[in-house]
């Protein structure tokens, strides 16, 4: 679970491509020219506009957005693939900007390691080669490299696999070994740019089962990069929802499904199934309320637990027509859902 504690800060951060990024990023703060006026003036393109944001150690944090919303480009700047045309990235407490050339060699290779979409597997090594290579690259003994990489290849399932290699393995198999890498390094951060992208839906969603599992146990902070909301609400304790390069909407899945900050945060979560993201917290009606206007509390209801998704609850009430009593974990009472609200948080979502 994520702590309170942050482990990455991101600070007004700008990345503008082309040869006058400086001078393009000065007409967008003086003069708040477009990203069009921008590509036409100086044949510049602007991949991030502007963003600030926390990630808590721990936390699984989730960037999504469509095809060169910026995604990609931002989080690259975290393990400092790029640099950023302004702004800070802060690691751990760390200005990440000011290392020299030797320390971020080593901040990559110990502190920090990323999984791609295309698996990125040295195809002339073994599977076991591949998971080791990072530890080969800091100078682990051989005997000790191969005994991580070992464990690593028990947690993804990939066991007797070692001596083979990628083109003997499916695309799941492949990111599986990817994973496997990741975990051998034991880093404590973990950079995923849209992993599991590659594979077909079945594959899919198991391997995303899988890492949510591996993420219970290794409590590592991981910024995931998708541009499937189904997978980051999934999986994301968080999500930041990017276009043309800025933060357009962050929050946990709930909020963003419940209350949109936009029309295109609204159309892309148009699709998602509340049943699996709102909870019972959110619909309920608070005693007082629901006294003042409904009278009193029904003797022979049912309860739910404050944090009960909507299937959850459906499940466990049928057949009711009665309103239901929404109680914390320490069973006392929160608040009372009626059936029309139910039904409407399933069809409609929830008003403000």
């Amino acid at each position: 679970m994520p702590s309170s504690e942050t482990a990455i800060k991101i600070r007004n951060v700008w990345k503008i491509f082309g040869d006058n990024p400086e001078t393009a990023l000065a007409d967008i703060k003086e003069n708040g020219i477009s990203k069009s006026e921008v590509l036409s003036k100086y044949d510049c393109v602007v991949g991030v506009a502007d963003v600030s944001l926390e990630i808590q150690r721990g936390e699984i944090f989730c960037i999504m957005g469509l095809s060169g919303s910026g995604k990609s480009t931002l989080v690259r700047h975290i393990n400092r693939l790029l640099d950023p045309t302004a702004g800070e990235i802060i690691v751990n407490d760390r200005n990440i900007m000011n290392l020299s050339d030797a320390d971020l060699r080593q901040y990559r290779n110990e502190h920090i390691s990323m999984v791609f979409q295309n698996f990125a597997l040295m195809p002339h090594r073994s599977v076991i080669d591949n998971v080791a290579l990072p530890l080969e690259i800091r100078k682990v003994p051989k005997n000790k490299r191969m005994e991580i990489a070992g464990k690593a290849l028990e947690m993804v399932d990939l066991v007797g696999w070692d001596n083979k290699f990628a083109d003997e393995l499916s695309g799941g198999m492949q990111q599986r070994v990817g994973l496997a890498r990741a975990i051998a390094i034991d880093s404590e951060i973990l950079l995923m740019d849209e992993p599991f992208s590659a594979l077909d839906p079945l594959i899919r969603r198991q391997l995303q089962g899988e890492f949510m599992e591996l993420a219970n146990v290794m409590n590592k902070t991981t910024v995931f990069i998708t541009h499937d909301l189904d997978e980051a609400v999934r999986i994301g304790n968080r999500i930041a929802i990017m276009r043309d390069g800025r933060i357009v909407q962050m929050g946990t899945a709930e909020e963003i499904v419940l209350n949109p900050a936009d029309d295109y945060v609204a159309a892309f979560v148009s699709g998602i199934s509340r049943l699996k993201v709102v909870r019972a917290k959110s619909i309920m009606i608070k005693i007082p309320t629901y006294k003042k206007e409904m009278g009193e509390i029904p003797k022979d209801a049912s309860t739910c637990l404050e944090n009960s998704f909507l299937n959850e609850i459906i499940a466990e009430n049928p057949n009711s027509d009665k309103p239901i009593l929404v109680t914390s974990e320490s069973g006392s009472l929160k608040g009372i859902i009626t059936r029309d609200a139910l039904f409407k948080a399933i069809v409609e979502g929830v008003e403000n």
